[in-house]
């Protein structure tokens, strides 16, 4: 692949929250998180798994754990006299939060543990830092990893929508459902599906606004 091509798929990928009712096969799931597993990671730590259901039923129950505890915190909301904010928090952030209650898969993207030879062996030893730095570190890479992943699925004629509202309302209530372990950290969901149409181009700031060159 030449530069073009490449660059090609990352300005024409979007975030796609419309959906084809077309079938994700499992051959399409598996090559795109073997894509995923060769971003690069803090020391090869790979701290990413991925689970990835396709029974619908699951993803309208996780949409509605979504939805309960979204309702919770609108009411807590209305009771300390922020009615308006309430009402734009279920009416506005409500379905962008679960717009992946129509995709055939849902992936639930986990930070797993970083662990490493230099962690065991140097790092921890001289207490390089805080415990929950290494939280952060898994977090990082397997951002990484996910991002390999949307890509890979635009590249295969699929679509993808990263959410973290899922996580930020009901991560302990999807933790409990899928029986996630304590130690694996919940990243983001990714709807994945055969898109039903394609978002224009939104506005991106500039390359001399974000970038920094010292010589």
């Amino acid at each position: 692949m030449n530069y073009n091509d490449f660059k090609t798929i990352v300005l024409e990928r979007r975030s796609v929250r419309n959906f084809t009712e077309q079938a994700v096969s499992v051959e399409d799931i598996r090559e795109i998180i073997d894509c995923a597993r060769y971003a690069p990671s803090d020391t090869n730590s790979q701290t990413w798994k991925f689970i990835a259901i396709r029974n619908t039923e699951k993803i309208k129950h996780i949409e509605q754990l979504t939805w309960e505890q979204l309702h919770a915190r609108a009411a807590a909301a209305e009771q300390n006299g922020l009615s308006r904010e309430a009402r734009l928090l279920v009416k506005s952030f409500g379905p962008y939060a679960t717009a992946f209650s129509d995709a055939p898969v849902l992936i639930i993207c986990l930070a797993t543990p970083y662990e490493s030879k230099f962690r065991d062996r140097i790092f921890d030893p001289i207490q390089l830092v805080e415990e929950h730095v290494w939280a952060e570190e898994g977090i990082k890479s397997s951002c990484l990893a996910s991002q390999n992943l949307m890509l890979a699925a635009h590249a295969r004629g699929l679509a993808t929508c990263p959410m973290t509202g899922p996580v930020l309302l009901a991560q302990d209530q999807i933790r409990a459902y899928l029986d996630i372990p304590e130690e694996c950290q919940i990243n983001m969901v990714i709807a994945l599906g055969h898109p039903k149409e394609r978002p224009g181009k939104l506005a991106r700031k500039e390359v001399d606004d974000i970038l920094q060159i010292i010589d």
